[in-house]
This record gives C-alpha cells, structure tokens and sequence, in this order.
C-alpha cells in the first residue's frame, strides 16, 4: 500500500497532446463603436478592459495552480478580420496540439483558411466550419499574459 502512494499517476505525468479543443479562448463580435462598447461594459458591468477588449483569467482544471486567459473583443464593424465569414461574431477555441488537429481537419476536408502562425503568446490558425463561420484556433502560452501583468476580469 505504500509502494502505491510514491508512484506517480502516470495521467497526470504525462502532458496530454491529443489534438483537440480544450475550452473557450474568445469571443469576437462587431460593434459600431468598439470604444463606447468597451467603456459600457467597463462601467456598468465591471469588465477591466484593455486595447483589445478584456481578458478574463480563469484556473486550469488539470492544473489549478496555472492561470488560463479568455480574451473578450469587440471589433469596428466591417473589419475584415472574420473574412471570408458572413457572421457579425467569431469564436476563438483553445486547443492542444495545434498541429495535429489542423493534420485532422484536413484529412476530414475541413477549410483552412490559413496557415499557422507563431506569437509569443501562442500559434493561431483559422477554419470554416459547416455553417461557414470563420473559427480561430489558438493554441496558447498563458504564461506570457501572467508575465505581462496588467488587470484582468476575474
């Protein structure tokens, strides 16, 4: 019984990489006035936000001690950023083993609008899905935001 106490869980040793979603990474729409949207959400609902909208930092579940990060935007209406999409919204996943998924999508003939790209705080790629919404893709490096600091809605 001992012995069994100083094995390490072999599940939870081993990093998963099975390529997959993970959870939700962002959630993009457009807006006529992104600054007006922005300080209303700030102001009456008690978002932190930033340039880019807010972020909102959440707990890992497998590790609860590494701070995840949700990323809240509101985009100026007509960009060209959810194109070729038709929708006033797009969905930012987050995924483990970026690679092997687009491997995945590809050989179930998904659409790869583009290739994967490589930041500092992660690798990105963007899919069509069955209804023609465009979907980002990110597999993410959360650490650089905890790095970064700043305020995040919690």
């Amino acid at each position: 019984m001992e012995e069994q106490k100083k094995k390490p869980d072999q599940k939870l040793s081993q990093q998963n990489t099975t390529p997959k979603v993970t959870g939700i990474g962002g959630i993009f729409f457009f807006s006529d006035h992104p600054e007006k949207t922005k300080e209303w959400y700030a102001k009456n609902l008690g978002l932190e936000v930033n340039q880019w909208g807010s972020s909102f930092e959440f707990r890992n579940a497998n590790r609860p001690e590494e701070i995840n990060y949700l990323q809240w935007s509101p985009f100026k209406k007509g960009s060209t950023y959810f194109d070729p999409s038709k929708k006033e919204f797009m969905i930012n996943y987050r995924v483990q083993n970026i690679e092997g998924l687009v491997e995945k999508l590809k050989a179930n003939n998904v659409t790869i609008v583009d290739s994967i790209e490589t930041f500092d705080y992660g690798k990105f790629v963007h899919i069509m899905d069955a209804e023609g919404n465009k979907i980002e893709l990110w597999e993410p490096i959360d650490s650089v935001f905890t790095n970064m600091g700043g305020k995040t809605t919690k």
